[in-house]
C-alpha cells in the first residue's frame, strides 16, 4: 500500500460526493435529522469498518458527524481511504 499522489487523490474525489481533503485527510461532514439517525449510521458503518480493519477518525455531536480518513502506515491518503 502506498500514499496516493495529489493527482490520484483529485481523480478519486471526482467519484466521491461531498468529500474534500483537509490536513492531508479525506474529510466529510454529514448532517442528519437528529442524533438517533446519526447514531444509526455510525452503528451500521462500524460493521463494515471492522471488516475492513480500517478505522476512521470521526466526531459526533447531536445530528452532525465529521469523518476524516487517512492511512497512518503510509502517512497520508491511500486506496483504502478512497
Amino acid at each position: 500500500m502506498v500514499k496516493l499522489s495529489d493527482n490520484e487523490i483529485d481523480e478519486g474525489l471526482k467519484e466521491l460526493t461531498e468529500w474534500t481533503v483537509q490536513n492531508g485527510k479525506l474529510h466529510k461532514e454529514i448532517e442528519f435529522v437528529d442524533f438517533d439517525e446519526a447514531w444509526k449510521f455510525m452503528t451500521i458503518a462500524v460493521v463494515e469498518i471492522q471488516k475492513m480493519n480500517h478505522h476512521p477518525e470521526w466526531f459526533n455531536v447531536y445530528n452532525k458527524l465529521v469523518i476524516d480518513l487517512m492511512t497512518h502506515d503510509v502517512g497520508g491518503i491511500s486506496e483504502n481511504d478512497m
